[in-house]
């Protein structure tokens, strides 16, 4: 793929660029450029959504940029508003940089970790004097601030709106200024704040940064964007087994925007497969998540295990859990053994589980919550019990 094929490439997946002609233009001058990408480490896991503007920056960096990483441990104290209908608690110090360390394992994944520069934004933002946040102030109006969504829908609704949270677009935009960036990338949830940096940028003198923003993933329920708090989410870091069932469950009508967000593949080949067969549309997706994030040599696997439980069957390499011989020679009651080997949290979601057939022993459905597992229930001092279609647990006496 030549210059021109990877520039139309990340140009494609994006839904809005500010300015598109300056951006070409720094983007063909041959220059080496400082581009931007900030993200608030208030949850550390990486989900395919996440990926969507890492993948741009893996072309850019491809083309020769410099990929400034900015982990924002110092507005994550605050917690990003964006989009919230509250105040977000906010994370000590310890606590981001502790989340900013895995954020960036995770990250390069997708990108190459030797030619990337990590930056802490409490670097700048942490050196700052009265003064200069009161001249940071200064350039912006909480008439402006009010322009945005969330905050204006907070502020109609007589929401609390702490003074705090005011500050983080002007925060996150001054990272732009410190960094002297020439581009910064990120989701259309972040448009606002990402042109709150090319506006700093003219207020400080200098070239203001070009924006390119990139659609949200939609969740595996279809409507919601991706998001590990609604459960909707696969995580870059998840077993590849997980992530097989998961690209599974993708609904028939998102599918091709996943191809279109999160892989490289030809899409008119693509676009055949499912006419053809959108079951084995979804595989191809499967296979090629696996593919990237942990390696070929892991799919046959993951189609095993998936390919098993499908058909009722009980899959291999399983997690295991000891117990005490001493504790079933007498016998124990189901509830307990589910809370002891800690497949259910209590003893009540585990009468609900067995009440609902959602518990299985040695691949039989059990449904009666006054159930004693006995020793003779063991097969060679292990059984292994199912929680709804994917939880599997072998218990071994010893």
């Amino acid at each position: 793929m030549n210059k021109k094929d990877q520039i139309d490439l990340i140009l494609r997946r994006t839904v809005e660029v500010h300015n598109k002609d300056t951006l070409i233009k720094k983007l063909n001058s041959g220059k080496k450029l400082v581009v931007k990408f900030g993200a608030d480490p208030s949850r550390p896991d990486l989900h395919l959504g996440h990926t969507v503007p890492l993948r741009a920056l893996k072309i850019l960096q491809e083309l020769g940029h410099e990929i400034v990483f900015v982990i924002g441990d110092f507005t994550a104290m605050i917690g990003d508003p964006s989009g919230k209908s509250k105040t977000r608690p906010s994370l000590s110090f310890e606590e981001t940089r502790k989340n900013g360390e895995t954020y960036f394992k995770q990250v390069a994944k997708i990108l190459d970790p030797k030619k990337i520069r990590i930056a802490y934004n409490s670097e700048w933002l942490a050196k700052m004097s009265f003064e200069d946040v009161i001249n940071l102030t200064g350039k912006y109006t909480v008439a402006r601030i009010l322009e945005r969504d969330d905050f204006n829908n907070r502020f109609k609704n007589n929401i609390p709106i702490g003074i705090h949270e005011f500050l983080y677009p002007l925060m996150q935009g001054y990272d732009s200024v410190a960094l002297y960036a020439d581009i910064e990338i990120g989701g259309t949830d972040q448009t606002f704040n990402l042109l709150v940096g090319r506006e700093l940028q003219r207020d400080y003198g200098q070239e203001p940064q070009d924006v390119m923003c990139f659609p949200l993933l939609v969740g595996l329920d279809g409507k919601e964007k991706m998001s590990k708090s609604l459960g909707n989410y696969i995580g870059v870091d998840e077993p590849a087994e997980v992530m097989y069932e998961k690209a599974m469950r993708i609904p028939d009508d998102v599918l091709m925007n996943y191809f279109k967000l999160t892989t490289d593949l030809n899409l008119d080949d693509i676009e055949k497969i499912m006419k053809e067969d959108v079951v084995e549309a979804h595989k191809v997706y499967a296979r090629e998540i696996i593919k990237m994030y942990h390696g070929e040599e892991f799919i046959s696997l993951a189609e095993k295990r998936y390919s098993t439980v499908a058909n009722g069957g009980i899959p291999e390499n399983i997690e295991e859990v000891e117990i005490d011989k001493s504790l079933v020679e007498n016998g124990i009651l189901l509830t307990d053994l589910l809370v002891l080997t800690k497949i259910v949290p209590s003893k009540s979601e585990g009468r609900r589980m067995i009440e609902q057939n959602g518990i299985s022993i040695n691949g039989s459905k059990e449904n009666d919550v006054t159930k004693q597992i006995t020793i003779d229930v063991f097969e060679n001092n292990a059984l292994v019990i199912q929680k709804g279609k994917k939880q599997f647990k072998k218990i071994i006496l010893k």
